[in-house]
């Protein structure tokens, strides 16, 4: 049986030089934690977090692997030391259940709800999004996540193509379509999120052939541009359906972590049209000023 390690990870009770030197590294130790086993990151920062003393971190693990040996070498591998923290083990259907239980419809704007699949949408005129994240990033109460939701519902006018650079759970792909997109593309590197992509499409009555998705073995491995060229020799699809080369992309969104960021930004850029709307979501408050 699969267990979640939740790793509520309160380690940055710290003196104030070394916790923002620590906030600094926020997202390496993120990419980190992803790349040495845990199935997702997600840090609550605090709206004063200039004043507080610490900043939360939780990340999950699946399986039975040694949390504490991944998060050692996390930490080695960006030069910090070994944080204190807090394992809790949940069956996964009881973390999914307790997850759900704090998931509430979620008004972006008026007229645009996410709707957990569970509930019932508090407005059945306005455009639900029905959604079930799985164990997927993207839950539309996410402070990025609602910005690239307000972005989406200010740009898309009809008929756009648009790219989910990080797709998590689909959200702003099947957004992006029910606002009015004629095509969404999502790319991820994380199995479960396509999966929950996938469903999620489905929940909304997406067709397949406008919502395409994407997994990238890893960041290293291959570009999106050579994964989705491999698939479409794969099925052997013509011409005309090769909608990486074509006309390229009028909105792209990738609401991913700063190093991701940085590391992708030619490939993000090459794939956006000429005056297509770019939006690059992810970044904390605090390395704003470090990005000159």
């Amino acid at each position: 049986m699969l267990i979640f390690g939740c790793l509520d990870m309160r380690f940055f009770v710290l003196p104030r030089e070394q916790r923002i030197k620590l906030l600094h590294l926020v997202d390496s130790f993120s990419e980190a934690l992803l790349s040495f086993g845990a199935n997702s990151v997600s840090m609550d920062e605090h709206d004063d977090y200039e004043e507080s003393d610490e900043v939360n971190m939780c990340s999950i693990f699946t399986g039975h692997g040694d949390v504490t040996s991944c998060i050692s070498c996390a930490a080695d591998s960006i030069g910090i030391e070994m944080p204190t923290f807090e394992l809790l083990e949940y069956d996964p259907y009881d973390w999914i259940k307790r997850t759900q239980e704090s998931f509430d419809p979620v008004e972006v704007i008026k007229g645009l709800w996410i709707v957990p699949e569970w509930k019932t949408a508090p407005d059945a005129q306005a455009t639900n999004i029905i959604l079930n994240p799985g164990l997927a990033f993207g839950t539309g109460e996410h402070a990025t996540t609602k910005m690239c939701l307000l972005l989406l519902h200010q740009c898309v006018k009809g008929g756009e193509r648009f790219l989910d650079y990080g797709t998590g759970s689909g959200i702003l792909s099947i957004a992006a379509l029910k606002l009015g997109a004629a095509l969404s593309v999502g790319v991820d590197i994380d199995p479960q999120a396509i999966t929950a992509a996938r469903q999620n499409a489905e929940l909304n009555n997406i067709e397949p052939e406008r919502l395409k998705l994407y997994l990238l073995p890893s960041k290293d491995d291959a570009s999106f541009v050579e994964k989705v060229q491999e698939d479409l020799r794969a099925e052997e699809l013509p011409a005309d359906k090769n909608f990486v080369n074509t006309d390229k992309y009028d909105i792209v969104i990738a609401n991913i972590l700063l190093n991701p960021l940085l590391a992708l930004a030619d490939e993000i850029v090459s794939l956006a049209k000429v005056g297509a709307t770019v939006g690059l979501s992810g970044i904390l408050h605090d390395q704003v000023m470090h990005l000159s």
